[in-house]
Order: C-alpha cells, then structure tokens, then sequence
C-alpha cells in the first residue's frame, strides 16, 4: 500500500520522497543473540556488556539487511541514499537531546513503583506490551487470625504465595460486618507478623468476602493504598520471579512452586477457609509469552499527561486524521486514560539512559559524559545501566502520511503524535518570535498548552497546526500467517516474501497483497490467490510484448493506442482506479 501511494503521488507529478528506515528492536534483537550464545552454551552474562554488545552487532551485520533486501525485492520505490538506523550517531545524539530537554522541562523522572516485569527477559515491560488473556483459575479465600481475639478475618485472592509480602488487611469504611475490627491487628498465616486493619475504598463489599489482602510490592493497586496508609513494602520475589530471603522458609522457590507449598501449609494449620472456581486475568509478556509479575522497580518515566493534552486535541481538530475513520476514536478513548510510560528498560542492547550517579547520591543527566559531580565535585561516577525503550527512540519520524498497522496504533503512532506536537511546536522561550498567518511578526509569552495566549486564538490555532507531525494516518491491514496469528521474529511465525517472490514473482507478490489489502482488517497470507495473480500477470505481460512487437508492423505508435483505447472506456476505468488510489480503495483500484 505504502509503494502504491508512492508511485501514484509521483505519477501525478507531485515531489513525492519513501524515506526508508529501521529501528534496533531492543528486546527482540537481545533475545535472538542470547538465543544464538545458548546454542553455543554461553550467556550474555558471561561475556560481559563491551562484548555482548559487540556480538549484537556482529549479528545485526549479518542479519540486519533482511527487511531492507525484502523492500528491494519488493520494488519498494525507496530513497536508499538516505536510509537510517535508530542507533546511528546523529540519532542517537538526538534521543540523548530529547530525554535531557525532557527531563529538564520535568517530563522525565526517576522513581520506585510497581511494574510490568518479565522474568525470562529480565525486564520492565510498559503496560503496551502486555498481553492480556482469561484463563480458568481459582479463588482461594484464607483466614487472618485477630490479633487479641478467638475471631478470624478471611481475604480473598488469586495469588496466595504473595500473602508472604503483606503489610495489612483492607476493608472498607461502610462494611459493617468489619467495623468493629477497624484499628486492630491480624496475625499473617505462616510468617507471624503482625499487619494492620486498615479502611481503604480498595476493598469492595460485594467482591469475595470484602477484605482484601494489602502486599504493596507485588500489585499497583496494594501499592496506591500502601502509599495511602503509609505501608511497608516488602519485596519477596527476585528478578527471575523466584523467592527471596524475605519469603522465609520458601525462599528459593518459584512462584508456581511456592504457590503450592503456601497451599499446602495453609490448609495443614487450618487457615485455608475455601476455595472455588475463578476466571483470571493474567498477563503476559508479548515478546516471550512469560506470565508477568507486578514488581516494585526503580525505574524512569515520562509523566505523559501534559504531552498527551496536545495529541488528543490535534487530533480532535481533524489536525491529524484516520484512515480508517474509527481509529480516531479508539486512539482517543486510549489518550484519555493513559498512564507515564516506563521508559526505562533492564537490557544491554539500545540507548543508554544519558544519566551518571556519583557516590553521594546525585544523579546527573547530562547530554554528554560529565567529569565531576555537582553536588559533591567527586570523580567517580558511574552511567546509568539502564537503556531507553525503544519506541522512544523511534518516535520522531515527521512525514506527510504515516502507514502502519494498528498493532502499533499506541506502540509508535500515538506516541509519535505526543512528542512530535510537544517538539514541534514546544513551550516558546521569551524573546522568540512566531509568524502569524498574515506574516506578521508575534512574541508568544507562554506555551501552546491550553491556556495559552488567549489574545491570539487565530496564532494559537496556526502554531498547532502546523506542529502535527503528520496529517493523515492509514491504518492498512496486518499480515498474519495461515493460523491468523501475527507475525513475530521471536515466534518464529514469519513468512519471508522473498520465497513468495522467487516462487511467483514480484508482480503477482504486490498485486496479491493489495488485492487483499482491506484498511484496518488483517490478511491470512494465502499463496493459491498468488498463484491465480502469477498467471494474471502473464497474460499482461504476453498481450503487452505481443502488442509492442507488433506495433511497428501495423503503423501505430504508443499514443495512437492510448486514443483508440481511451475510447473504448479504457479511460474511465483508469479515471476510476486513480480516484480509488486517492482514497486508499487499493482494492476497488485493483479491480
């Protein structure tokens, strides 16, 4: 679709430029070469960030032109003159500007929250790249002896082994089946530690037996209310999901393991009240498919709410339009209940966070490697380890029109909006100057956010316009393989079009996908409509050279056929199919 549009742009005489590019795919790119290292029996861990790096290099050497040797064999009609890479110097100079200037403007910061971490890539993972799914499970409800008293308090939960990390029980303030238990204690099943009652809206009377179990390092929810009442926060799983030392006696086991000896103990000292049937949401990782673990992280975040006010209203203005037209609203339904983004990833391979910390505490962000700190003027300081998610690197791409597909709608598309509208158009300095509509010369005293200079609507509405990084986003639809499921290096699902190709051609490739190009619905890639497209292009190619290398016989040059055949309707039908390439219809154009 995207060579499509190209080449009728240009067709139509318009200057019309396909810069082509790639990203490092952080995660993905990491886990193919710790894949390859363990077919040799190594890990990264073993060879060291320097050489690590080297060998990720080493493979995208080696590996890393296959997307752009498709696009060739494809005929992509691309400026390879210009081709970038996110991990080139000049960009990667560019992401360490916008993640300094960010943070100087307050946008990034640094804090310890409850995250999405996958254990098999040992990573924080941003709430984009978990994948949500129903499975059958249970309910287990366990009692919490009061602390004084003969009674018992019984909570509800899916996930008993992280009972181990409470810091208090939860009930709320208009349950009157608790309220003589407000302010008291409860003895924790197992650990013996004493953990509050406390009152909190997060405990739902009609939910389970409307006392819920408090563990603020293991769920974002128990986090909030532990912020609230001021809790411990006790960490009691690893990196790799695995107990720790603050388990106690289940130290050094898995989750699933010490699932069941929690299980097992409670029911042995009569503290498991029941148990039933329960529908469970869980996540998972959608790189590796690794169930996700809510862990209390040191991490750094965009606080996205000021950058995502611009976005929605760019948007809403038709500054930015969709193709499909219901995208529209699904991206703003989406903008309107975003969270910060977690930008902070635990990898080797990608951006480093331009950030050094010196002995003493301070943090340094910096555009290039400072030599002392300014705090304390010591010498010894240490960079980040830490790397950029790599959609933060990838969202500055400006253009006319963006195609893509939707499973990247708020992955790439919608961030690219956020902090393209915020660079492009980015809170004025004093002293700068803005052209008005009319060419008059206009001082802007504060920024494009709402509330902005109310004494210049036309400007205001002018500079935001014009800050949009692209006007018009097609949404084409996803190839995915012949089960529907989407294609993924790290699935090992994908179909490479050079086979189609040297199996069929290129023509009968291209024509195939934009025949079954439909905006925003997915194509189950079917080599049998190949095939039938192979001969289509055949008979083309046949009549043409027949009629070519018979022209000169029967006196006819190109433009005596191109009259004779307007006049038979060839012309309207040519009419027709540049019409529905002007509004995508590529299979109405097909046609």
């Amino acid at each position: 679709q995207m060579d499509t549009i190209i080449r009728w742009h240009r067709m139509r005489g318009e200057v019309t430029l396909w810069l082509p590019g790639t990203d490092h795919a952080g995660i993905a790119t990491q886990m193919m070469v710790e894949r390859q290292l363990a077919t040799e029996g190594k890990k990264r861990s073993e060879l060291g960030r320097e050489k690590f790096i080297e060998r990720v290099w080493s493979w995208k050497k080696q590996y890393g032109s296959a997307i752009q040797e498709q696009m060739r064999r494809l005929g992509a009609s691309v400026d390879w003159s210009r081709e970038y890479f996110t991990m080139d110097d000049n960009l990667s100079r560019a992401v360490r500007e916008v993640f300094v200037r960010l943070h100087e403007q307050g946008l990034i910061y640094r804090g310890k929250y409850v995250i999405n971490w996958c254990p098999r890539c040992e990573t924080a993972i941003s709430d984009l790249e978990v994948k949500h799914e129903e499975i059958p499970g249970k309910l287990w409800e366990i009692r919490y002896p009061v602390v004084g008293s003969n009674e018992f308090i019984t909570v509800a939960t899916t996930r008993p082994e992280t009972m181990l990390g409470d810091t208090a029980v939860a009930v709320n303030e208009r349950d009157e089946r608790y309220t003589h238990l407000h302010g008291k204690r409860v003895l924790l099943p197992l650990m013996n530690r004493e953990i509050p009652i406390i009152t909190d809206e997060l405990a739902q009377p009609e939910f389970g037996t409307g006392a819920v179990k408090i563990t603020p390092a293991h769920d974002a929810n128990d986090f909030q209310a532990g912020v609230r009442h001021n809790l411990l926060q006790i960490e009691i799983m690893d990196e790799h999901a695995r107990m720790n030392e603050n388990a106690g006696s289940y130290a050094g086991l898995g989750r699933s393991t010490a699932r069941e000896r929690v299980l097992e103990d409670l029911r042995a000292h009569g503290f498991l009240a029941g148990e039933k049937d329960y529908t469970l949401a869980i996540g998972k990782c959608d790189r590796c498919g690794t169930v996700v673990e809510p862990r209390l992280s040191t991490q750094w975040f965009i606080k996205i709410q000021p950058l995502a006010e611009r976005a929605i209203e760019v948007v809403e203005k038709d500054y930015i339009r969709f193709t499909p037209t219901n995208y529209r609203q699904i991206y703003l339904n989406w903008m309107r209940n975003i969270h910060d983004w977690t930008i902070s990833r635990q990898l080797w391979w990608g951006h480093r966070i331009p950030a050094w910390h010196c002995a003493c505490g301070e943090i340094i962000v910096a555009r290039e490697a400072p030599t002392s700190c300014d705090k304390c003027g010591g010498s010894h300081l240490t960079q980040d380890p830490d790397v950029l998610d790599t959609w933060f690197s990838s969202v500055f791409y400006p253009t006319s029109l963006l195609i893509t597909g939707f499973d990247i709608l708020f992955f790439w598309v919608a961030r690219m909006i956020m902090l393209g509208c915020w660079f492009m158009s980015p809170p004025e300095k004093p002293g700068t100057t803005v052209t008005d509509s009319d060419g008059r010369d206009r001082s802007p005293a504060t920024s494009l956010k709402i509330g902005a200079r109310a004494s210049s609507p036309a400007l205001r509405e002018s500079v935001l316009k014009r800050s949009v990084p692209f006007r018009e986003v097609y949404i084409h639809a996803l190839v995915r393989d012949a089960e529907r499921q989407k294609m993924s290096k790290t699935k090992g699902n994908v179909l490479d079009p050079i086979h189609v190709i040297e199996k069929y051609g290129t023509d009968a490739t291209r024509f195939t996908l934009a025949a079954m190009s439909s905006p925003g619905t997915d194509i189950a890639f079917n080599e049998s409509r190949t095939e039938g497209y192979r001969a289509f292009a055949n008979k083309i190619w046949n009549a043409a050279r027949f009629m070519f290398m018979n022209m000169e016989r029967i006196g006819l040059c190109g433009s005596d056929i191109l009259v004779r055949q307007d006049s038979r309707g060839a012309g309207a039908l040519v009419r027709e199919g540049q019409e529905a390439s002007a509004i995508r219809g590529f299979q109405t154009a097909k046609q």
